[in-house]
């Protein structure tokens, strides 16, 4: 690439680093979104350390980078302005906003990732690892969490040499004082626990920092009130990372830190609520002893309280305690009796009909398993008005999601008494019929259909003789039967049946 060229994208470099400063900036006051505004300042500050080291660049300018800050450019004027509507309230919808906000999230991390492959493929020299210096030890807290974030950035993304600098600096601060999250300030104490969180990504630095009190440090952090929500959300993500470890598991159960896991729900501070919900999942799903210390310490009643309509818990809160609630509750009918007894279908059925989508979604999975139980559970659904809403989610854009519903509702017009109400609206079979002519047109497009799942349905109905009569004259069945449709045909061999008996039967009483 010529000088000339090489000197125009100067400005375009220092433009994009002053934008993503501005941003990783103006993100720590924006209150709604906070989860996903919390990934997408991960993604600016790994880009922003990437694209640091561009500034030293004196030789060996690449066309590929050039267009990449210019592309960087581009979706930093879009999360900006993303970033002033949040600020001043001034969207649409959420779930526009949520799709907006997962889309420019996806492209910070493509950047990142394409940043990644230009440091790999040894465009810059080792001339440029350059990083940068320690902050002393007033700085505030945002230099430290900075310093920190670049060093691991570097290592994840930077070519041998600079990896190589990175994790040197990180050695020679955690060997300046090897108790940082013991005994470190607050700002010393986050930086360590976020950092840990990054390293136990990988289980192999999991006997690490056991073996140098590291468990026993984060216990007692999570045990304490008086530190922040930042400082505790770290270090439940670290124990998160540990749990896989049996022996670390047995040791955080012996020490009673279910019951204090149980308490870090109710915080007012949403990232400590996800990820206590997420460390007290991986620790009891697959662990009956943890799982009943949970039953017993009141966790479903808590996590019942997270998914309430009414509590200050965000969306995000709320799905992840209705994944907890799906994951950790089916084991026993003791711990289903407890989930019952808590109002939790009042709440389940109030998330179905108005939830976000991703709320929606977890509590419809929910649903689902709660109609696979026995036919008392079905009995209880079937009254409390689950099977309108379940139909409302046959026609979602979601196969997976059309699926679900069609399944659940299966389940809860197997029984009599369901199926009978189920009857009373004469309005269901025909949209039944209806979303089955919509499924064939997808068929047609070579979409995937879920055809069989609507059939089932049918199939509970024919001992009704409205609904056979309804189903023969629809002319949509005829239609599927004869392009060989395995679960059509069955239908129609069982509308046959039902017709003959009923022939016979008249014949008979004759």
């Amino acid at each position: 690439m010529g000088k000339q060229s090489e000197e125009e994208s100067r400005p375009s470099i220092e433009r994009a680093i002053e934008s993503i400063s501005c941003l990783i900036s103006l993100s720590h006051s924006i209150k709604s979104f906070s989860v996903k505004w919390q990934l997408i300042r991960s993604k600016l500050e790994e880009l922003y350390s990437g694209i640091s080291a561009v500034e030293n660049l004196d030789s060996g300018f690449d066309p590929s980078l050039s267009s990449l800050v210019k592309a960087i450019l581009v979706s930093l004027k879009e999360c900006h302005d993303l970033a002033s509507r949040c600020l001043n309230v001034s969207y649409v919808g959420k779930l526009l906003m949520q799709s907006d906000l997962d889309v420019i999230a996806g492209k910070l991390d493509r950047h990142v990732r394409n940043l990644s492959m230009i440091y790999s493929a040894g465009i810059l020299s080792h001339g440029f690892a350059i990083v940068v210096s320690k902050p002393s030890g007033k700085a505030c807290r945002d230099d430290m969490r900075f310093y920190v974030r670049d060093l691991l950035t570097r290592m994840k993304i930077g070519d041998v040499e600079m990896k190589r600098q990175a994790l040197v600096k990180l050695n020679e601060s955690m060997e300046e004082d090897d108790r940082v999250l013991e005994n470190g300030n607050v700002v010393g104490r986050e930086a360590s626990a976020r950092c840990l969180m990054e390293l136990t990504d990988n289980s192999e630095n999991a006997w690490s920092v056991s073996a140098h009190g590291g468990v026993a440090a984060l216990l007692k952090i999570c045990s304490c009130g008086e530190f922040g929500g930042e400082l505790i959300a770290s270090s439940c993500g670290v124990l998160r990372n540990l749990v896989g470890v049996e022996e670390i598991k047995r040791y955080m159960i012996e020490e009673d830190m279910v019951s204090t896991f149980i308490k870090l729900i109710g915080s007012k501070d949403e990232i400590v609520q996800v990820n206590s919900i997420e460390l007290l999942t991986s620790l009891c799903s697959r662990d009956e002893q943890s799982r009943e210390i949970l039953v017993r310490e009141g966790g479903i009643q808590e996590l019942v309280l997270v998914a309430d309509p009414n509590s200050v818990s965000s969306s995000k809160a709320k799905e992840m305690a209705l994944r907890a609630i799906h994951n950790l509750c089916f084991g026993s009918v003791s711990y289903l009796n407890t989930l019952m007894s808590s109002q939790f279908l009042v709440h389940l059925l109030y998330l179905l009909r108005n939830g976000e989508f991703i709320v929606q979604e977890s509590a419809l999975k929910v649903t689902s398993r709660l109609c696979s139980l026995p036919m008392e559970v079905k009995r209880i659904m079937g009254d409390a008005g689950f099977m309108p809403e379940l139909v409302r989610f046959l026609d979602a854009k979601s196969l997976h999601v059309r699926e679900i519903a069609s399944d659940a509702l299966c389940c809860l017009i197997s029984v009599p008494k369901n199926r009978k109400k189920f009857l009373q609206d004469d309005g269901n079979i025909s949209y039944i019929l209806q979303l089955l002519d919509e499924e064939e047109m997808r068929n047609e497009k070579n979409d995937l259909g879920g055809t069989k799942f609507l059939i089932s349905i049918l199939m509970l109905l024919t001992s009704c003789n409205r609904v056979r009569r309804k189903i023969s004259a629809s002319g949509y069945l005829k239609s599927i039967a004869e392009k060989e449709d395995s679960d059509a045909k069955r239908l129609v061999k069982k509308l046959s049946k039902n017709r003959l008996r009923t022939i016979l039967g008249g014949i008979w009483h004759s």
